[in-house]
């Protein structure tokens, strides 16, 4: 498949307002090692095996290599979430009309993302043996599903099925699930990712970020400036959904409604082992990191349409990190100061990457934000570009970086205690860096430049490519 068609087919095509309840959350439990049986399940009849999928959905056939069944379908089935869509298969065998598949696959978004949260947050303990910190299972249910939506076979002349994935895809990322109070609360929106760099064993692979954006949504934080209320989505680990303006969509539609503005914006995504990093810059600049599609990008970060976005090279967080840096929990928390910059300004893309700790110069062109060059990085400039945009130069905004989580340690295993027990840790330590974000105040001079080398802190990131 062409890079093309997998953007036209995994991206959305237009994206509408959001919103959402607010909702609280108890607390984790553990699991035992989990293995895969033998053995899978079959699929429900109206739908066209040869029909093409997006390279991710391919996935959905993926064994590990100690046999099995399908590892995605598998974590779907452990987590409880089968029930759901194979339901949601039958009602849209069942649709007679256009109308009729819009409403199911909107529904089937919403409540895969509720179900989701619902069971994130422990509210739902009849769902599955699966660790409820987990987040593999909402991946690989809405891929059995956008795929159903791809190969399925109406019996009715279709208009745009595009729009049907694209209203599933929103509803089962949380986008249609955004709606902060009126009033006092303090606002918090947060971002997390899907689970990436999923080839051979790493099918298995969870994304901590991901987790934690689960763990997150809906939640009221409890701050010493008083209740600070989250919401929460999941971004795709797919250029071409960026170059449709997902980002802008997520936070756009929150900071344009100023009753209901949030006071911090965080993007959070998986970095570099064994720490947390806050990143001080964000830079104008794909590596080219191939994505879950398998597609890779290479060039500035273009704009998305019809939002305001100044063309600037590097932005530099607002977040107050120096609370945050007071945080203590099972990982160190660093202030990640490093960046990168062609060495001619004329010829970006050309010749070796310079990489530095103090700030950008006027004219200077990205090579490298703090937080590499691939989609995470690409996550915290698209958002803070459009504060900027927006006007809400003051507005905390920034990314976060979480510990790598690592797999289970059996090459047959899906899960285990100690992998298990990472991820809550990791996911438990980002709730407490957003409750320090959300208390709002303002962070002090940059601390001193930290002794590591900038192109090594680059280096260590996944997804981050610096020519050499």
């Amino acid at each position: 498949m062409t890079r093309a068609a997998e953007d036209s087919a995994a991206s959305p095509t237009t994206w509408r307002e959001s919103r959402a309840p607010v909702r609280s959350a108890p607390p984790a439990r553990r699991r035992s090692a989990v293995r895969l049986p033998r053995g899978g399940a079959a699929a429900p009849g109206c739908f066209d095996p040869a029909a093409a999928l997006t390279v991710e959905e391919q996935r959905l056939t993926a064994s590990l290599p100690a046999g099995g069944p399908a590892v995605g379908p598998e974590l779907v089935r452990l987590a409880g979430l089968d029930p759901l869509v194979a339901e949601v298969k039958r009602d849209l065998c069942a649709a007679r009309t256009p109308r009729r598949a819009g409403r199911v696959v909107t529904q089937a978004g919403d409540r895969l993302w509720r179900t989701a949260v619902d069971r994130a947050q422990g509210r739902r303990p009849d769902l599955g043996t699966l660790d409820r910190f987990d987040d593999r299972p909402l991946y690989w249910a809405r891929l059995q599903l956008s795929s159903a939506i791809r190969q399925w076979r109406p019996s009715f002349a279709l208009p745009d099925r595009g729009a049907l994935l694209t209203a599933f895809d929103r509803g089962s990322r949380g986008l249609d699930d955004v709606r902060f109070p009126l009033g006092k609360p303090r606002r918090v929106m947060v971002s997390g990712f899907d689970p990436f760099q999923l080839d051979g064993t790493g099918v298995r692979i969870s994304n901590p970020a991901g987790a934690s954006a689960l763990q997150l949504d809906g939640r009221v934080l409890d701050t010493p400036s008083g209740p600070a209320v989250v919401q929460a989505v999941n971004f795709p680990v797919v250029w071409g959904y960026f170059d449709e303006g997902i980002v802008e969509a997520a936070y756009g539609e929150a900071l344009r409604d100023r009753a209901r503005r949030p006071d911090v914006i965080m993007t959070i995504s998986q970095g570099r082992p064994g720490r947390f990093d806050i990143e001080r810059w964000a830079g104008a600049w794909r590596g080219g990191f191939p994505d879950n599609n398998n597609a890779s990008v290479t060039g500035g970060v273009p704009p998305a349409a019809g939002w305001p976005q100044p063309d600037v090279q590097f932005i530099e967080t607002t977040l107050p990190y120096s609370r945050m840096l007071e945080v203590t929990g099972a990982y160190p928390v660093n202030f990640n100061q490093a960046f990168c910059v062609w060495p001619d300004a004329s010829h970006p893309g050309a010749g070796t990457p310079v990489c530095r700790s103090d700030a950008p110069a006027p004219g200077e062109i990205a090579a490298s934000g703090g937080g590499g060059n691939y989609l995470s990085n690409e996550s915290m400039y698209r958002s803070n570009r459009l504060r900027l945009g927006l006007g809400l130069t003051t507005l905390p905004g920034g990314h976060l970086h979480t510990p790598v989580l690592g797999q289970p340690a059996a090459p047959e295993a899906l899960t285990d205690n100690d992998f298990e027990a990472r991820r809550q840790a990791i996911a438990g330590e980002v709730v407490s860096l957003v409750t320090a974000a959300a208390e709002g105040v303002r962070a002090p001079a940059a601390p001193p430049h930290p002794a590591e080398s900038p192109r090594a802190a680059m280096e260590s990131l996944p997804g981050t490519v610096l020519p050499r």
